[in-house]
This record gives structure tokens, C-alpha cells and sequence, in this order.
């Protein structure tokens, strides 16, 4: 039976980790390295750590961290942020990184995904798409949801997977630190038409926002943050609370 995965998300803004509300109204959360040793005595399944900043300020991902993080945990871990090309996938992977996460270089350059998946392989590709309801339409949005891409969620989605990426990462920018419960209304359509695993972000608030994910929208994994990074919920206790609601987690 396919498990469903709970990955908590560290944006890192000035190697330090960071919590918004609908991408922006930044506040401090913590030393990295510290909160992510905890999570995995919690029992998460993965790690995302995605360096906010990088495409804004147009440059590389902290491969120095990296290096630090696959010293200091044993379970999977993405890393996004400023990935722009091949060199920057290997660089990165050979700091210690399972998988990348690329977003709006992909939107720039859509065969950097045909040249990532080619090199690494689909496994190592998580596509991030930042979507927002605009004029009742599912709306693909770049640097860090601050500016519009022109493309249609679900269009730009059914692109990547064609083209190799291995994974959709979708945040919902509407439902983004405000705790309401995750989009499942744009979840579930990806993830009843992709044949890829979609990771739901943007919104959770209580065991039930991570129950109705899996099992009203069909979500593979679902990531968080805010919730984690201040001790409000902890990942051993939402698994047990998922197990019990008879979805299928590690535990």
C-alpha cells in the first residue's frame, strides 16, 4: 500500500529559517539545522528546504548548507531556490541533496526540466508550481508569488510532467500560512490527471487539514511549516492521529 508522506517545509532566507503569510509578513523561525534534526526524531519522511530568496536576488542555492544538513540527518531532502541550470542540479546533489526543486527558472526555460530529468533522472525533479484563484482561474505565479506567469495551473503542470519532472509540488498562495486547510479543489484535479505524486502546501492548520488532503483530494504527501517550525503540531502525533483516520502513514 502507497504511504503518504509528511514533509515539513524550512524556507531559508540569510541561513536562517523563516515563516510568511500568503509569501510575505516574514518572521524568524529558527536555526535550520536544529529544526530539521528534530523533525526527523518526529518521524518525518522528507525534508524541502527552499532558499526564498535566491531567484530574487539571482543567485546559487547554499550549497554550504546542504553539506551541513546531509552531514546532520538521515532521511531524503529537496532543496530549491536559484536552480538555473544542469550545473546547479549536480552541484547541489553532490552536496548531499535527494532531490531539487525548480520553479520559476522552469518557467523561463521549460526544457531545463528535459535537461534535468535526462542528466538525474524524473525521481530527483520535483516541478514547484505557486498557484492563486484569479478570475476564476487556477493561475501559475513566479518570484516568490509576487508576479503573475501567464500560464494555467493545471496547463502548466500536465507541461512539466511531459517534459520529466518527477513530482508537482503545488502551494496554494491563497491558502498560504492562514492555517484554513490546503486548495483541495486544485489538488484533487492534478492529482486525479497526473501520473505523478503531487505534494499539497499552503494552508494546513489541524490533523483534519492532513487527513481531508489524502484522502478527499488524493494528495500523495503533504508539506507544512509554520505549524512544525513553532512546536504547535508535532509530526509523530498528526501520523498517529492519520493512522487512526485509517490513512496510510510511516509510523
Amino acid at each position: 500500500m502507497l504511504t503518504h508522506r509528511i514533509i515539513p517545509c524550512l524556507d531559508i532566507k540569510d541561513g536562517q529559517t523563516v515563516k510568511g503569510t500568503h509569501f510575505v509578513n516574514i518572521r524568524h523561525a529558527g536555526d535550520p539545522l536544529e529544526l530539521a534534526q528534530r523533525y526527523v526524531l518526529q518521524g518525518a519522511d522528507e525534508l524541502t528546504f527552499l532558499d526564498i530568496s535566491a531567484t530574487q536576488e539571482q543567485r546559487a542555492t547554499f550549497s554550504g548548507l546542504v553539506r551541513r544538513i546531509a552531514r546532520k540527518i538521515n532521511i531524503p531532502f529537496t532543496v530549491g531556490g536559484g536552480i538555473r541550470s544542469v550545473a546547479d542540479v549536480s552541484r547541489l546533489l553532490d552536496a548531499g541533496a535527494d532531490k531539487v526543486s525548480v520553479n520559476s527558472a522552469a518557467l523561463q526555460r521549460p526544457d531545463l526540466i528535459d535537461d534535468i530529468a535526462k542528466n538525474f533522472g524524473s525521481q530527483c525533479l520535483v516541478l514547484a508550481i505557486d498557484t492563486k484563484r484569479v478570475e476564476d482561474a487556477d493561475q501559475v505565479f513566479v518570484h516568490g508569488g509576487t508576479k503573475p506567469a501567464r500560464k494555467i495551473t493545471q496547463q502548466w503542470a500536465r507541461e512539466t510532467v511531459e517534459r520529466g519532472a518527477g513530482e508537482i509540488m503545488l502551494t496554494s498562495i491563497d491558502h498560504d500560512g492562514v492555517r484554513n486547510g490546503f486548495a483541495l479543489g486544485i489538488t484533487r484535479e492534478l492529482a486525479t490527471n497526473l501520473p505523478v505524486p503531487v505534494i499539497a502546501s499552503g494552508g494546513a492548520g489541524t490533523f483534519e487539514h492532513f487527513r481531508d488532503i489524502f484522502l478527499e483530494a488524493g494528495a500523495e504527501a503533504a508539506l507544512a511549516a509554520g505549524i512544525f517550525h513553532f512546536d504547535e503540531m508535532r509530526i509523530n502525533q498528526l501520523k498517529e492521529y492519520l493512522y487512526k483516520q485509517k490513512v496510510a502513514v510511516r509510523i
